[in-house]
C-alpha cells in the first residue's frame, strides 16, 4: 500500500492527467461529491473554504461518484457545469470516479483502509437514518455516503476524516484544517 497520496494519478474533470504529486506541500481536503444529493449545497461550503484558506495552502479536491443512490449520473461536461454554474466552484474537480464496492479507485482504497474511522457529527442524524435504511453495507471503514471528507497533511499524510454531515465550515473541521495549515 502507498505510504502517502502522492502516488495517485487521476484524470480531471476537463480529461487531463493529474498526479497529486503536484500538491505536495499543500494541506487537501478530499471530498466525494454529487449533484443530486441532499448534502449537495455542501459545494457551497466547500467553495467557501477553499476561497478562505488556499492562500494559505489548502487545496479542496472534488470526486464525483454514483455510488449512492446514483446521486452523480451525469457527465464530466454535465457535472463541472452545474457546479459551476450552481455553487460558483473552482476548486479542483477531478473526473467521476467509484469510491465504494466493485471498481473502487485505488486511492479511495488507500484513504479508506489508512484513516478507518469517520469523526461523527454530534446530534447528526445521517447516520442512523443510512443505518434504518440499510444504506450502511460492507466494509465498515467504507464510504458512508456523498460528501465524506478526508484532511490530508502537508507530507500527503492522512489526518482526518469527517462523516457526510459535518458541513464544511463546522468549526470542528474548520479547526483540523487550520492545524494542518499551521504545522
Amino acid at each position: 500500500m502507498s505510504s502517502d497520496v502522492y502516488s495517485f494519478n487521476l484524470k480531471t474533470i476537463t480529461g487531463e492527467n493529474k498526479s497529486l504529486a503536484d500538491y505536495k506541500g499543500k494541506v487537501l481536503l478530499m471530498v466525494n461529491v454529487a449533484s443530486k444529493c441532499g448534502l449537495t449545497p455542501q459545494y457551497e461550503g466547500l467553495e467557501k473554504i477553499y476561497k478562505d484558506y488556499h492562500a494559505k495552502g489548502l487545496e479542496v479536491l472534488g470526486f464525483p461518484a454514483n455510488e449512492f443512490y446514483a446521486q452523480e449520473p451525469g457527465s464530466d461536461n454535465e457535472i463541472q457545469d452545474f457546479c459551476r454554474s450552481t455553487y460558483g466552484v473552482e476548486f479542483p474537480m477531478f473526473s467521476k470516479i467509484v469510491v465504494k464496492g466493485e471498481g473502487q479507485h485505488p486511492l479511495y482504497k488507500y484513504l479508506t483502509e489508512t484513516k478507518k474511522d469517520a469523526v461523527i457529527l454530534e446530534g447528526g442524524s445521517l447516520m442512523s437514518f443510512l443505518e434504518s435504511k440499510n444504506l450502511l453495507t460492507g466494509n465498515t471503514y467504507d464510504i458512508k455516503w456523498n460528501f465524506e471528507k478526508f484532511l490530508i497533511d502537508k507530507n500527503g499524510k492522512v489526518v482526518g476524516r469527517f462523516a457526510p454531515d459535518i458541513d464544511p465550515q463546522d468549526p470542528l473541521l474548520v479547526n483540523e484544517i487550520k492545524k494542518a495549515l499551521e504545522a
